[in-house]
């Protein structure tokens, strides 16, 4: 959120040095990351939205009105591909990644995705369930960078688990690196061994090029926020983690104003708990990401309140809520729908390079947050509960009567 959120002011194309420090870090490899778009040229995009499973299609609706309606205050156009993923794109298609969806975003200028994954569909091979789908395209797209904030908003402090103290001021993002690690690695399978007992195995790799551009990725968002960052990894323990750390730390020479510290990853999962605010940008693999961001989600309060962006080199970028496909409330108009909204607003700043538009957008939700409107995740007592056709009519509202600041 513009008010509140230390997103990465960044031009579109590539996270930059201020001038105020270029002079101390001049020679540094600047990190390009990606954006087919440029506010300045073009006035048309075209978005592909992938509305998906669960309550994915609800909270995506809601994202594609705001959009539409911050466009047209601001002056842009918006054109919109829908096309299906994840288990409805199982059902129509028979795979969870149609060829002609990942051809339509990569074609596209951003992708806006909802959610994927159900009940209906747990029981399926791997090569046949949703989430594999969301793998595909994510490499497909080649986005191997994912940012995900974490930020105590004052209106939602008391919606937190934690003590006020505790989650009060929290302001913390989550730099993961995407397409690597044991998500990917290989070999991986299922065997049975000597002993004719069922076996399953995943390989943790990690090349030194990949480890670079995510740690180049994560200092450089360190810079345009408070100027730390703490790598995570199990050093102790394992190979991958020793080969990242000397690479975090090689990166970090070009890097001299940020302030640099490393932390296992079990002790960073209980100091999220313990004190959230020593941290300012958090650097790791795959699948501790994947971990440590949905814990720092419930330290805001709830999972359905945050965004991400998934950035690569080149192409079109991921934009996604971080919550799951709900499938327990899908349908019964009780999603939160702002996780999703806030991911539209990241689109529009690094994706289309629309920062007035994004600030636009992040305004009005926190507009309609200090009008009390909650949805029943983020709700408390003397406040009014909606359903999230509502909550989406009133960021609407807000859309119209708030105008941010010129950027």
């Amino acid at each position: 959120m513009a008010a509140t959120l230390h997103h990465l002011h960044c031009k579109p194309y590539k996270f930059q040095l201020s001038k105020s420090i270029s002079s101390s870090t001049r020679g540094r490899k600047c990190t390009e990351i990606r954006c087919l778009a440029s506010a300045s040229s073009f006035k048309s995009y075209t978005i592909t939205l992938l509305p998906g499973d669960g309550i994915g299609p609800e909270v995506v609706s809601i994202a594609k009105n705001a959009l539409l309606r911050v466009s047209s205050l601001e002056g842009f156009e918006l054109e919109f591909k829908e096309m299906p993923i994840g288990g409805a794109a199982l059902d129509l298609t028979g795979v969870p990644l149609p060829e002609e969806t990942l051809s339509a975003a990569k074609e596209s200028d951003a992708v806006l995705l909802g959610a994927i994954g159900g009940y209906k569909w747990d029981n399926n091979e791997k090569h046949l369930k949703p989430e594999t789908g969301l793998l595909q395209l994510r490499e497909g797209l080649k986005v191997f960078a994912n940012l995900r904030p974490a930020t105590v908003l004052p209106q939602l402090v008391d919606a937190s688990t934690l003590k006020k103290e505790v989650a009060e001021g929290v302001d913390l993002m989550v730099v993961r690196e995407l397409t690597g690690g044991i998500y990917f690695g290989k070999p991986r399978g299922l065997i049975t061994n000597e002993n004719g007992e069922e076996c399953g195995f995943n390989t943790e790799v990690y090349a030194a090029h990949e480890i670079d551009r995510i740690a180049r990725v994560a200092f450089e968002t360190a810079l345009k926020r408070r100027g730390k960052l703490c790598s995570v990894d199990k050093a102790n323990v394992l190979e991958a983690s020793m080969l990242w750390r000397r690479r975090v730390e090689k990166i970090a020479l070009e890097y001299p104003d940020v302030e640099l510290s490393h932390m296992y990853v079990d002790n960073a999962a209980m100091q999220l708990v313990r004190n959230p605010k020593q941290f300012d940008t958090i650097v790791t693999n795959n699948i501790f990401g994947d971990i440590l961001s949905d814990e720092a989600s419930m330290i805001t309060g709830s999972i359905g309140m945050l965004p991400s962006a998934s950035l690569g080199e080149s192409g079109p970028g991921l934009f996604e809520p971080i919550h799951g496909s709900a499938p327990d409330i899908a349908g019964q108009d009780k999603a939160n729908p702002l996780a999703t909204v806030l991911s539209a607003s990241m689109l529009l700043k690094y994706g289309l390079g629309q920062e007035k538009a994004a600030k636009r957008l992040d305004s009005a939700v926190l507009d309609t947050l200090n009008r009390g409107f909650r949805t029943g995740d983020i709700y408390s007592v003397g406040l009014k509960l909606v359903g999230c056709k509502e909550m989406g009519e009133e960021v609407l509202k807000s859309i119209d009567h708030k105008v941010p600041a010129s950027v």
